[in-house]
């Protein structure tokens, strides 16, 4: 490999080196402006906070350890901003917006939130606890809009989260963090079930990552998000390193698109002809800290790759699969047997393990992770050494790398920004 450049490539928590030839492409996304200190930061939220503060609880919601969002540093800066307007220790409290995810320990909640974890009553959401929740209507699509009582009791509720690509929801973060992220798991499901598309029996064609119009779970998100509660949201904008580069500040629907399509702008690339190989990183940790939140690194990498090519894939998974319903969808006797099981009764992850078929079922898909290779095979893919990456590398006609693929979404030509 002549006019080798090695790049270091992030793998859980450190690097790995990867020599690639010179033809390779480097695909990165555009950079945000930076502008996350105090002073702009306070600016945005004194515009965004009602004076005076209503009565009542005050309901500050937050994302999980796998969507984190510069918490150690920004809800030091709220809590500050709402004693300074009246709000006494005892109206605040904090939910964990896990959705259907499995909860954290205390450690990883101290790591994720820092010392105001231990200061603050954190709720830790369970979606399954039934009289925890109040049904607020149901959207046109049918699904109901089932959320913890403590929201319809609030006299503020705040979202904090960071804005994302979300491989079938269009965007995440904003409005997903009340629902589904304090959802109720059947209703959570409902909306989720709409990813199936049972005219075809393929998954629906128009919920794809950075596309809200002719999604139809993007579509019912929106419906959802008309019935809940009134609620403000800071808005985090994240750097191709999943660091917070600045914040925006929503007080409706529009703000929230607002910061969609800022995102978006960012993070969509465009090009002419899919490649041979694709050697991407997920962004390491906690974008690799599991097979599920791994496979949002796949889906957009493997956008880039042709029909028969292959994608590898550095993503360490750390904690496994991430979820104990995943790998039984595997086991059914291939995707239409998946397919007609998750129709009639859908439940968690199902969708995921269908995208990945059709993927494995598309390209070659090879990991270097610390998933053992016998379970890579019972889904679909190879692990890999990284004397094989480069064997691989080596007799590629084209290839790209992606650094951070769980930052980065193929673009079409003529292709929208989301406008609902």
């Amino acid at each position: 490999m002549s006019a080798a450049r090695t790049l270091c490539l992030r793998y859980g928590r450190g690097r790995l080196d990867c020599a690639v030839p010179a033809h390779a492409d480097i695909l990165e996304p555009r950079e945000p402006v930076p502008e996350t200190g105090r002073a702009a930061f306070r600016a945005g939220l004194d515009r965004l906070l009602p004076q005076p503060l209503p009565p009542g609880p005050i309901v500050i919601v937050v994302a999980d350890k796998t969507r984190l969002c510069g918490y150690p540093t920004v809800l030091p800066w709220l809590v500050e901003a709402l004693h300074e307007q009246g709000a006494e220790r005892s109206r605040i409290a904090f939910h964990i917006a896990y959705g259907t995810h499995a909860p954290q320990s205390e450690d990883e909640s101290l790591a994720a939130y820092g010392p105001i974890y231990a200061d603050f009553p954190f709720v830790h959401h369970h979606c399954s606890t039934p009289t925890r929740f109040a049904e607020l209507g149901r959207t046109s699509r049918g699904t109901p809009v089932r959320i913890r009582a403590e929201l319809a009791e609030a006299g503020l509720i705040l979202t904090v989260g960071a804005i994302a690509h979300h491989y079938f929801a269009g965007f995440g973060g904003g409005r997903k963090l009340l629902f589904p992220g304090l959802g109720e798991r059947e209703a959570i499901y409902a909306n989720h079930r709409l990813f199936l598309d049972s005219r075809h029996n393929s998954l629906a064609s128009g919920c794809r990552p950075g596309q809200m119009a002719g999604n139809p779970l993007a579509e019912d998100l929106a419906e959802a998000d008309r019935l809940l509660p009134p609620y403000l949201s800071i808005h985090g904008l994240l750097d191709s390193r999943g660091e917070v580069a600045a914040y925006r500040f929503g007080a409706n629907s529009a703000d929230f698109l607002a910061a969609c399509r800022e995102h978006d702008a960012l993070y969509r690339l465009t090009v002419a002809r899919p490649y041979d190989l694709v050697l991407a990183s997920a962004g390491g940790f906690p974008k690799d800290i599991n097979l599920i939140q791994s496979h949002k690194a796949i889906d957009n990498a493997a956008a880039f790759v042709r029909d028969g090519g292959s994608l590898i894939l550095l993503a360490e998974c750390i904690d496994g699969l991430g979820s104990a319903t995943f790998l039984p969808y595997f086991e059914m006797g291939g995707p239409q047997a998946a397919f007609r099981h998750l129709a009639q009764q859908y439940s968690g992850n199902g969708g995921t393990a269908l995208a990945l078929m059709a993927k494995t079922a598309r390209i070659r898909i090879e990991l270097v992770t610390a998933l053992d290779s016998a379970l890579c095979h019972r889904l679909g893919m190879a692990k890999i050494d990284l004397d094989r990456v480069q064997r691989r590398i080596a007799a590629a006609e084209t290839m790209a790398v992606l650094p951070n693929a769980a930052m980065l979404i193929r673009g079409k030509a003529n292709e929208t920004t989301p406008t609902k």
